[in-house]
């Protein structure tokens, strides 16, 4: 762990060994609020605001936080108004598919497993290039029910990833899919797996990055505590680190302000049990 993670094992074990107070909670909720605020009006401003812009925002929003917290918070989230010098793409929203409409408008509370699922797709660097990761979230308890890594961005990489969280949770019908307008979401052989499992297909407003912003935020998360400190890194190496991370980390162990302070897993099965009949 200590070497995927690049950290000291004196410093990981003092970080097991401390502990985990009401203040220390309360702390990591009022730091996650604020991320979440500097990413939501970093992307609002289609990524041209700055800390200065982005600190005048935050205080009108009525946080308290000066400017130098503003530009480390940017800097722990990657986050540059300065457009990046090489840039791997993903989804393509101009092609002449049919679109859907936006369902879930931005409705991030959903209060059932298997009613909303959002997806979308990330680029990962190593030595060899670019691998690509696609992920499906189950938005109640933000665990990645299904992911698939590859060497391209074809339409095979999320449907193959569909297929695998349908075999997996086998939702019942009127399950909402959403993703943004990205050609692979939008192509028919994607869309009809949906429509032939009874879902319902929603879909991001065209260059809204904040209309997925839940399963974008893990992808910055994964990058944030996994990808930008893995060093240089093979292609096998770094998807490596990112099942591991996903599979033994993300899901199972990393716990979520908005879960009560629980992992995902855990989440699901306290939310299994107190929906069993009495």
């Amino acid at each position: 762990m200590c070497q995927v993670l690049v950290a000291s094992k004196s410093g990981y074990y003092d970080w097991l060994k401390r502990p985990m107070t009401v203040e220390w909670m309360e702390r990591q909720e009022e730091r996650e609020k604020l991320n979440q605020a500097i990413l939501e009006i970093f992307h609002g401003s289609y990524g041209t605001y700055g800390s200065p812009r982005i600190h005048k925002e935050l205080i009108r929003r009525g946080f308290e936080v000066c400017q130098k917290t503003v530009a480390i918070r940017m800097t722990e989230l990657t986050l540059t108004a300065q457009p990046p010098k090489r840039k791997a793409a993903t989804t393509d929203s101009n092609h002449s598919q049919p679109v859907y409409p936006n369902v879930v408008a931005r409705d991030f509370k959903a209060v059932e497993l298997n009613k909303v699922w959002v997806a979308d797709i990330t680029y990962i660097r190593h030595m060899g290039g670019w691998s690509y990761l696609a992920s499906i979230m189950d938005l109640c308890s933000r665990k990645i029910i299904a992911y698939t890594l590859g060497d391209t961005m074809e339409t095979e990489l999320p449907l193959s990833a569909l297929r695998k969280a349908l075999a997996i949770r086998q939702p019942e019908e009127r399950l909402i899919h959403h993703s943004d307008r990205g050609s692979q979401y939008c192509s028919k052989v994607y869309t009809k797996k949906l429509t032939d499992n009874g879902a319902v297909i929603s879909m991001s407003r065209k260059g809204d990055p904040w209309d997925n912003a839940c399963i974008e935020s893990f992808h910055a998360t994964l990058k944030k505590e996994l990808i930008y400190r893995l060093g240089r890194v093979t292609r096998e190496e770094a998807e490596r680190a990112v099942r591991n991370y996903i599979d033994n980390f993300y899901n199972t162990v990393r716990i979520h302000s908005s879960l009560g302070y629980l992992s995902p897993v855990e989440f699901e099965l306290q939310k299994i049990w107190e929906d069993l009949p009495a």
